[in-house]
């Protein structure tokens, strides 16, 4: 009977009152117990919108001391600033800085990244949060899967450079989180995935395994960064989350370029059931503030879950991250490599 619970908990909203009521005591989480954030700083991708929103809203109300925000576009970022400002005041809204970057477009992500240290000597909190939802496929300017370039790659590029600084806050004494958007979807991803070569990463397996695949990628990545990150700097966590299914674009609007009639079933058919905003950054901002372990698959509220048999090879890991500095140091050498911190450095 918990299990069902525990999938109601991890995945609904709405379907019943108080849905992460129904975890187990010790994984019970809720945005009011998301400690004192004053004086620390985090970098959130894709938080103008969506799950994104949740988490900078959250992160201001618990008062971050500056926030720099990532994300395409410009008018969805102008009305998040503008609700800040509404609701929290101008204080708060100054506090935000938002720099408009497509993670597909792996040089300029390294360029904002550099931007971001220019202007921080810390970096407490970092969120890996925006993706390309269930779409079909397509490449980016690099040829490359772009559900994989903006979700996968893009963040390893944007943490890869923000590693300096991160290690920085980490040598003094402070506890850094970093955590990956992941999915239960990550279940989906096509039996044969090896991680092996760009032509693996462009098959076109369909929608959803191709969202799936990228997620199990966000998951394996976080493992990595506990095996290799975490061992040499003990104070830097790295944990992946589910959200659980909410109330975004993605699910209303963007479902509909995959499947144009079939989206209405997740658009409209499960909109009882979606989580809001809020409720979806709940796991998220567990990992993202409170957790003391590294290398988990966390679930809503806090509830930790083992994930597939993939999101727990270590070997497909290593091989995804492989490839990864693989394909970046092809396409970027003479832009992004070759000038950034080395891609290979956990």
């Amino acid at each position: 009977m918990q299990a069902v619970k525990n999938t109601v908990a991890e995945n609904l909203g709405k379907v019943v009152p108080n849905t992460h009521s129904l975890a187990p005591e010790d994984s019970q989480f809720s945005l009011d117990q998301v400690p004192d954030l004053s004086g620390k700083v985090a970098v959130v991708t894709g938080g103008s919108e969506g799950i994104g929103y949740g988490v900078t809203h959250t992160l201001l109300s618990h008062n971050i001391a500056k926030l720099f925000i990532i994300s395409l576009e410009s008018d969805i970022a102008s009305d998040a600033i503008n609700a800040i400002k509404g609701e929290m005041g101008e204080e708060a809204a100054n506090k935000v800085e938002w720099l408009q970057c497509d993670l597909s477009d792996w040089e300029q992500t390294g360029k904002v990244a550099f931007q971001i240290t220019d202007k921080t000597d810390r970096i407490d909190i970092l969120v890996n949060n925006a993706a390309r939802g269930i779409m079909t496929v397509q490449l980016d300017k690099n040829g490359v899967d772009q559900h994989m370039s903006t979700n996968h790659i893009g963040h390893v590029v944007l943490t890869s450079h923000l590693l300096p600084t991160i290690k920085e806050t980490a040598k003094k004494g402070n506890k850094v989180r970093i955590v990956n958007l992941a999915s239960n979807l990550h279940e989906q991803t096509p039996k044969e995935t090896q991680f092996e070569s760009i032509e693996e990463l462009n098959k076109d397996y369909g929608p959803q395994p191709q969202y799936g695949r990228t997620k199990l990628a966000s998951l394996l990545y976080a493992k990595y960064l506990a095996r290799h990150l975490t061992s040499q700097y003990p104070n830097i966590l790295a944990n992946a989350t589910h959200p659980g299914i909410v109330d975004t674009r993605q699910t209303t609007e963007h479902i509909h370029e995959a499947w144009p009639y079939l989206g209405y079933g997740m658009s409209v058919g499960m909109q009882p059931f979606k989580k809001s905003q809020f409720e979806g950054a709940v796991s998220t901002m567990f990992a993202a503030t409170k957790t003391e372990k590294s290398g988990q698959y966390i679930t809503p509220p806090a509830i930790v879950e083992q994930g597939s048999d993939k999101a727990n090879d270590e070997a497909l890991g290593e091989r995804l991250m492989d490839l990864t500095w693989k394909v970046v140091k092809e396409k970027t050498k003479s832009q992004s490599s070759d000038k950034g911190c080395p891609f290979k450095e956990a």
